[in-house]
């Protein structure tokens, strides 16, 4: 007889025989208990986990000379065609290579006609999202409203790719990956049965290297039993090109401490054994993820998620002393951004060397427990710095005396000394030898306050508040109808010569922008400003003027009236709506504003500015 292959040997024939999916297993048996069958299936999961054994035992199930039944006879004609398959009413398809719509047609011909020998006909199709989109959309109304008997199950490992119209028709079963412990009994079950002698730790190995998947486990097992009697995990890593605990034991110890020569002697080794780059660091990584398990889980957890015996999780143990936490996912990060490099470079042996070096030095310095250490020098200012001599570098340490604490501003009395005329001097004369001798006696002086400017040079203020104006037409008006009175930083008083334009800079824009000139003027905010008539006593400034005709050429340092266009020349005129010799002398005041040029042609030829 011709030899076959272990998994096609044990495939289950029963429900009860499937490994695992024992939810599936009581769905699909209840349902046939109280005869409550579906017309579509989808069953979905990854690869190896009994998706097409489970659609054949079910369609066997129904339609046993006996069924349906849970328990089918596996003698009558139906069950032993399944078994064989070679049903006339059992068709499966493999949409992988039945995809076009033309094949979906086929189908849809062959589905009125009733089943010949059985129950139920019953359309199996493997891998179906692999079918084409029209294939799909000509099977929907089918398989919505399928012909009395006509039973469609569909599998697939990724049902993302199936429609949701088709997903829609039917009732789901999602497999999942068959546990480590479900595996190695089943293979062990396996290895009694055709007499493979093979230890449990190669058992542990072919479980953990198949993902989950049954028929990869049994593949992997039958493979191995070539070998001979005690098939041990060395058999497997060397059949698998995979490296072995002792080894990789070995490269992780260089690495955690920081021996790259060391290291790189072992990789030596590892790679003239005939091993892959990719497979070697792969294998690294694997193991750095046992022993991060080592590191933060109870023995009892690391050794059911490591699979790793009790000499192996007494070696992960003892080198995870040595380690941090970060360290260990730090190291299993470069690891994979070195299997990509891997994996799309030319030359994979020099970056697996560059990689097993870098990943020995990055170990060094980065226990956490000293950078730690270090941030707490840092913060606490006991880091010595050296830019020219070595000193110590603190914190400053700030000492005021009491006397300080208690001067305040000058009170009301002394402020309005300073701004008559026979007192120049600002503060008095024991304030400033006490503030000289605070700067010569102490490191630490206080904030320096602004000095009020002299008050005696009142012309001089004056030119230097409307110097500080920001808005021309406010200037221009201040020059043309205002005098100052006094200007402090207590309080400043300007007269107008008009009450009309005095209306207008008493409040608005007009007086925000006197006010803060000057605030900019003496360095203050929210200064006391007053606008008001003239009155007896008042001071007279002379304002600056210029003559056209006899001084063409500007004066050295006149605050001269800006040029204004005619909008602003408007917005003059609009603000003064008053009888006609208001107007006359608004006009007047345009005609002031007009620069040095245009007055000097309206002179010369006695004319005026036409609107």
């Amino acid at each position: 007889m011709n030899y076959i292959p272990l998994y096609r040997k044990y495939r289950p024939q029963k429900l009860e025989e499937v490994v695992g999916q024992e939810h599936i297993k009581k769905a699909l048996r209840n349902a046939i208990e109280l005869n409550k069958i579906s017309h579509a299936y989808l069953f979905t999961g990854p690869r190896g986990t009994g998706k097409t054994s489970t659609a054949r035992i079910f369609a066997k199930s129904l339609n046993c000379k006996e069924g349906p039944t849970i328990n089918p006879c596996g003698v009558c004609e139906n069950c032993v065609d399944i078994t064989n398959s070679t049903p006339m009413d059992v068709i499966e398809i493999d949409a992988a290579s039945n995809r076009k719509v033309e094949d979906a047609q086929n189908i849809l011909e062959k589905v009125m006609y009733a089943p010949v020998n059985s129950r139920y006909k019953i359309y199996i199709i493997d891998e179906v999202h692999m079918l084409s989109t029209t294939a799909f959309n000509a099977l929907l109304k089918t398989l919505e409203e399928p012909p009395k008997n006509v039973i469609f199950i569909l599998a697939t490992t990724e049902v993302h790719k199936v429609l949701d119209t088709i997903k829609s028709r039917c009732q789901r079963f999602d497999f999942k990956r068959i546990t480590t412990e479900d595996i190695v009994k089943h293979l062990r079950y396996i290895s009694d049965k055709e007499g493979i002698k093979i230890t449990d730790d190669a058992l542990y190995t072919i479980a953990k290297n198949s993902a989950g998947g049954m028929r990869d486990s049994i593949a992997l097992l039958d493979q191995l039993s070539v070998l001979g009697d005690d098939i041990t995990t060395e058999d497997i890593n060397n059949l698998l090109g995979r490296l072995s605990f002792d080894t990789l034991n070995n490269l992780s110890d260089k690495i955690v401490n920081s021996k790259p020569q060391e290291a790189l002697e072992i990789l030596e080794n590892i790679y003239n054994n005939g091993n892959e780059p990719v497979q070697i660091m792969s294998n690294l990584m694997d193991y750095l993820k046992n022993l991060l398990i080592a590191k933060n889980c109870s023995k009892d957890i690391a050794f059911e998620l490591t699979q790793a015996n009790d000499a192996q999780l007494e070696l992960l143990q003892k080198q995870c002393e040595n380690i941090e936490t970060h360290q260990i996912m730090f190291l299993i990060d470069k690891c994979s951004e070195y299997i990509k490099e891997l994996k799309l470079t030319n030359n994979p042996r020099l970056w697996l060397e560059v990689g097993i070096i870098d990943l020995a030095n990055l170990t060094e310095n980065t226990k956490l427990a000293e950078l730690q250490n270090r941030l707490t020098r840092l913060e606490g200012g006991a880091v010595e710095v050296k830019p020219l001599k070595t000193q110590p570098v603190t914190k400053p340490e700030i000492h005021v005396k009491p006397e300080l604490l208690k001067e305040k501003t000058p009170t009301k009395q002394e402020k309005a000394e300073t701004i008559k005329e026979e007192q120049p001097k600002l503060q008095p004369v024991e304030a400033a030898t006490k503030e000289e001798k605070l700067s010569n006696n102490e490191d630490f002086s206080p904030m320096p306050k602004s000095r009020p400017i002299d008050g005696a040079d009142l012309h001089k203020l004056w030119e230097q508040l409307l110097a500080a104006l920001s808005s021309a037409p406010t200037r221009a008006l201040l020059i043309q109808w205002a005098t100052p009175v006094k200007i402090s930083p207590e309080e400043t008083v300007i007269s107008m010569k008009s009450e009309i334009f005095m209306k207008q800079v008493q409040s608005g824009t007009k007086n925000q922008a006197i006010i803060a000139a000057v605030d900019a003027l003496f360095n203050q905010t929210g200064s006391n400003v007053i606008i008001r008539l003239p009155q007896a006593g008042d001071e007279v400034v002379e304002q600056p003027k210029v003559d056209v005709k006899q001084q063409p050429k500007p004066r050295p340092k006149p605050i001269e009236a800006p040029e204004l266009d005619q909008e602003e020349v408007e917005e003059l005129k609009s603000e003064v709506k008053q009888p006609e010799t208001v107007v006359k002398d608004a006009e007047k005041l345009a005609a002031s504003m007009h620069s040095d040029n245009v007055n000097m042609v309206i002179d010369l030829f006695d004319g005026k500015v036409i609107e």
